[in-house]
């Protein structure tokens, strides 16, 4: 099982977008700055999750939440469903 996660930088607020085989493991790399793209961003918190049965799966949908209509829908479901304002 794949996960395709969303983590949102409480300091410069915006948001990065990953995926991974084991979604624990990762959370915990972001959040102890061991993930070069994010060590300057924290604090993270994970605002999105969402589970696929393969790795293309979940690279296409890492893909597609980069794009504009990707973005444009992240945006919607997490402002819908969040106490935070994106």
């Amino acid at each position: 099982m794949y996960s395709v996660y969303v983590l949102y930088s409480l300091k410069d607020k915006k948001r990065y977008v990953g995926f991974t085989e084991n979604i624990s493991c990762r959370i915990q790399q972001h959040s102890s700055g061991l993930v070069k793209s994010t060590i300057h961003r924290r604090p993270l918190i994970l605002v999105y999750i969402e589970s696929n049965l393969s790795k293309k799966a979940a690279m296409d949908k890492e893909r597609f939440f980069k794009s504009g209509k990707g973005r444009e829908f992240l945006k919607s479901v997490i402002k819908d469903n969040s106490p935070l304002s994106f």
